[in-house]
């Protein structure tokens, strides 16, 4: 595929996308969803074709990948969402006067072409094509050679409406090459691409990273954490951290650590132990959590530091708060953190010094979603902090500029 002139289309549909009317962006995003819907059956056996190829992968792996009619609803009904959505295009963040007369409004404008590089996970073909074409931005998919089918597939019936209402071509494009040359190329045409946003593994985003001369806005790995505090209702914790870990552990906002007070460890530790074994969790803990559960693996610091994306939990048993803090910092991924406590100065100790993106007192790390934020679709969790932090939706696609308002100054 000639990767460059691709760029080169995306570059100059981004300027007729920039400036496209709120009411024509959301008529696309509409036909977009009936288009996913009514090709539901060319999805489902592409998705097919990618499962056969990939098994032996592991279960949750083909969680990520694989697609049936309630997820192709999901889809459509985030494209939906997102028409339903306010528009940020041209939004007056802040506008003042100063001295010279001059009045200064600072207003929300799109990014021009964003390539988003990304594995296993086919629901994002939809949601980024969605998103950026409501914030006014063409985009570049690059998707993992697993779901090149379905990605294909799903590409197809949005491209059908975009061309039906005679956007530009490059609007939405899709990189169909499984050669990985393909990603080296495109991360060097700063030229025509705005930024990158990779979403995956470590070494998908530590490649982007290190080859890239196009800001990225990293979407790390997910080691989120539940911390049981002292003052926590125990049965509510139990029930927090069992939808944290097993709801959907193949994806980033899944528990993959857990902390508890010492002084609740032996009324929670044995309950939910055991609750998390009836589930086929594998338990990898402390010294203290093997005393009180023979049954347990011995943890490691590398478990620590590790996202399993699994049916796998590191437990680790604290003095206090401070110390929960404190681990969260060392082998966190600045993700989603929570505490459960019904203690409000704890709360807020931990809400302030923990440094992740989404921080949490009383509930589960899953609702780290841009969904389940009310924004619509997503285009991932950002753990960067420039520009973006945590769910990147409408609003984390645009950049702004300065419209200045004179009646004939000029500076002495």
């Amino acid at each position: 595929m000639d990767i460059e002139n691709i760029a080169k289309g995306a570059r100059k549909a981004s300027r007729i996308l920039a400036n496209l009317p709120v009411s024509k962006k959301d008529e696309v995003l509409k036909d977009m969803a009936s288009a996913l819907l009514a090709s539901k059956d060319d999805i489902l056996k592409a998705n097919s074709k990618d499962i056969k190829a990939s098994r032996g992968k592991g279960k949750a792996f083909i969680d990520r990948l694989g697609l049936n009619e309630a997820r192709i609803k999901q889809m459509a009904d985030g494209l939906l969402d997102v028409a339903g959505l306010k528009d940020p295009v041209g939004q007056v963040i802040s506008s003042w006067d100063v001295p010279s007369g001059l009045r200064i409004q600072k207003v929300r404008c799109a990014i021009g072409v964003i390539a988003i590089i990304y594995e296993s996970r086919p629901n994002v073909t939809a949601d980024c094509a969605g998103l950026c074409l409501k914030s006014g931005n063409s985009v570049i998919l690059r998707g993992g050679s697993d779901s090149l089918n379905s990605n294909f597939a799903i590409y197809k019936a949005l491209e059908s409406a975009v061309k039906k209402h005679g956007l530009p071509a490059g609007s939405i494009n899709l990189i169909k090459s499984r050669d990985h040359k393909a990603v080296d190329e495109l991360l060097k045409l700063d030229n025509y691409i705005d930024v990158v946003i990779p979403r995956g593994g470590e070494e998908l985003i530590g490649k982007v990273v290190r080859s890239s001369r196009i800001p990225v806005i990293k979407h790390y790995k997910g080691i989120c954490h539940v911390y049981v505090d002292e003052w926590a209702d125990l049965n509510m914790a139990e029930n927090i951290c069992f939808n944290a870990k097993v709801q959907r552990p193949g994806v980033c906002n899944a528990m993959e650590c857990m902390l508890v007070h010492r002084d609740v460890a032996i009324r929670f530790l044995p309950g939910m132990l055991k609750k998390f074994k009836e589930a086929g969790v594998e338990i990898r803990g402390c010294p203290l959590t093997k005393k009180i559960a023979k049954w347990v693996k011995r943890a490691t610091g590398k478990d620590y530091r590790t996202e399993y994306l699994d049916l796998i939990l590191s437990v680790k048993v604290v003095d206090n708060i401070g110390e929960a803090i404190a681990h969260i910092n060392n082998y966190g991924s600045h993700h989603s953190d929570s505490i459960i406590t019904d203690e409000g100065p704890e709360a807020i100790k931990f809400f302030k010094e923990v440094d992740s993106a989404c921080v949490y007192q009383n509930a589960s790390t899953r609702f780290t979603d841009g969904n389940q934020f009310g924004m619509g679709a997503e285009i991932g969790i950002s753990t960067d902090k420039l520009h973006a932090r945590g769910p990147m939706a409408l609003e984390e696609l645009t950049t702004y500029k300065y419209m200045v308002f004179g009646s004939g100054q000029v500076r002495s």
